[in-house]
């Protein structure tokens, strides 16, 4: 389960998110939405760790609060990130880097994951390096599937995708959510959440959660935008 309690968070002197309140208990999806510069994307970084946001507040996996858990601490306890613009690793192929992941992992599944994330011929590639962006992000979703957290965050997973590589997403999202994890996704469009079993939707604005509440949001959200929730 990923919970935050009253979380704030800043980077230098410019407060980006307030008081934000999350809970997102195991088997289920919450989708994060809401316009550019909202403060979307920062929450991610916060749960995660990255140092160069200062956060007030509590974040907890599970009972544990993992509030001042650095990065890879937070890693450690099966915290699990996706980037909007995936990280090359040159000098590293893929299949080192999922072994070193998950050392536990048999070679003969990995490459029947790869198969089923149809990247088995990236395995002997460097890791995001001459990739597209649908494949930089099938590759994101097979490094997950090896690694196994227990709580996830995608973030904007679906960006710069086309149709078919957002139903391709959607699909290996829809496969890797189980009743033992927790996946908060975030993005900008309802596209990929149409193929998407969503438990909740969060609408944050100017660093805000002012609205919360079931699928039906996101169609509130395909008619008439965010500048509805603006004014709330």
């Amino acid at each position: 389960m990923i919970k935050t309690k009253k979380l704030n968070v800043s980077i230098g002197n410019k407060e980006i998110l307030r008081d934000i309140d999350i809970e997102i208990p195991n088997g289920e999806i919450h989708a994060v939405m809401g316009p550019n510069g909202s403060g979307k994307s920062t929450l991610c970084h916060a749960i995660m760790g990255n140092p160069i946001f200062s956060s007030k507040g509590h974040i907890y996996l599970g009972d544990e609060n993992i509030s001042e858990f650095s990065e890879d601490e937070r890693a450690k306890k099966g915290l699990f990130q996706s980037f909007q613009y995936p990280t090359g690793l040159p000098g590293v192929t893929l299949r080192e880097f999922v072994t070193y992941i998950n050392p536990n992992i048999s070679l003969d599944e990995i490459e029947k994951l790869a198969k089923e994330y149809s990247v088995n011929d990236f395995l002997s590639r460097d890791v995001n390096i001459d990739l597209s962006g649908g494949e930089k992000k099938r590759s994101e979703l097979f490094q997950l599937a090896i690694k196994d957290p227990k709580a996830i965050l995608l973030d904007e997973i679906d960006s710069g995708l086309d149709i078919d590589a957002v139903k391709d997403v959607a699909k290996f999202i829809g496969a890797i959510s189980t009743n033992e994890n927790s996946i908060l996704i975030v993005t900008h469009y309802s596209r990929i959440l149409k193929y998407l079993e969503i438990s909740k939707v969060h609408i944050i604005v100017d660093g805000k959660i002012i609205l919360s509440g079931d699928s039906e949001i996101i169609e509130k959200i395909d008619s008439d935008g965010y500048s509805q929730f603006q004014e709330i």
